[in-house]
């Protein structure tokens, strides 16, 4: 397989401001978090990146257009039915090619030379297949993200084969269905937020979609589900972390881990650490002023 497109879907009501929030990423640059994506996608050699985007949002993308000119490619979805419908949305672009489909409301770090989405399509290309990238998480992270059931391939430590993909179990499902042997009692495999996938992708959603009840929106694990089946596929532990946009201070902890794994570390860390001495001798001096009063 050989990865040309990539898309990102941002077309939801709750994701079309997110990806063009402004991140530093160096002492004088500021980028938008989708950006980032576009960039680490161009580096792992993807030449078109596609953006699903809702009608209305076009004008709120010139910068992104000027930038990076024939590279991106604007999609429509103009009622937003889910995350798998979006990716439906790109199928005469995508043109049955292989491509990579990730989300846009994460911020992905890298432990490793290789970006995270480099560490997936070095994979999906040695070994033909679809690939998923995944993360361990505890029990309390199961209602948030899509996890995996499967094996640990024989003599890899981060490569699983995958079997079963269920959208958000609660902890009985999981513990019944999701256990991977190898792995600690109370951890899970959940997706990382990106995937390399072929264009029988396609197909397999079309089929759910056909099963969906009027109103619902349609999904992507509920399609991959269906690969592990009867297939080969894959899921990769990538050398790395995602930092969910929308969590708790999202913004905040995307913007120190890109800080703390840039260039400028040792500085960083001088700062952070100078912020929280001064709060700490701050408050200290209003319990004493307090004290004084009383």
């Amino acid at each position: 397989m050989h990865f040309q497109k990539a898309l990102i879907p941002m077309a939801g009501a709750a994701h079309r401001d997110l990806g063009l929030q402004h991140l530093a990423t160096d002492a004088s640059h500021t980028r938008h978090a989708v950006a980032i994506h576009i960039e680490d996608l161009l580096a792992a050699g993807i030449r078109q990146v596609g953006l699903v985007i809702h009608p209305e949002a076009a004008p709120l993308l010139k910068d992104l257009a000027s930038r990076f000119g024939s590279a991106l490619r604007f999609i429509e979805q103009p009622v937003p039915l889910g995350f798998g419908h979006a990716v439906l949305c790109a199928e005469s672009w995508i043109n049955g090619e292989p491509f990579v489909v990730q989300v846009c409301d994460h911020v992905f770090i890298s432990y490793a030379r290789e970006s995270c989405v480099k560490q997936l399509i070095d994979l999906a290309v040695k070994e033909d297949c679809i690939v998923s990238a995944v993360q361990a998480h505890n029990e309390r992270q199961l209602p948030y993200f899509g996890i995996i059931g499967g094996q640990r391939v024989r003599g890899e430590e981060r490569l699983y084969q995958v079997d079963t993909v269920i959208e958000k179990p609660s902890p009985t499902v999981a513990e019944e269905r999701c256990m991977i042997p190898g792995l600690r009692q109370g951890t899970y495999l959940g997706f990382f937020g990106m995937h390399a996938l072929t264009p029988l992708v396609f197909e397999r959603l079309r089929r759910c979609q056909t099963e969906l009840l009027r109103g619902e929106p349609l999904g992507l694990t509920e399609a991959l589900a269906t690969f592990g089946k009867c297939e080969k596929y894959l899921a990769l532990e990538v050398r790395g972390q995602r930092i969910d946009l929308e969590g708790p201070l999202g913004m905040l902890r995307a913007q120190i881990a890109l800080a703390l794994h840039g260039p400028r570390r040792d500085e960083v860390m001088a700062l952070l650490l100078e912020e929280v001495v001064q709060t700490q001798a701050t408050q200290l001096r209003g319990v004493s002023t307090s004290d004084c009063r009383a």
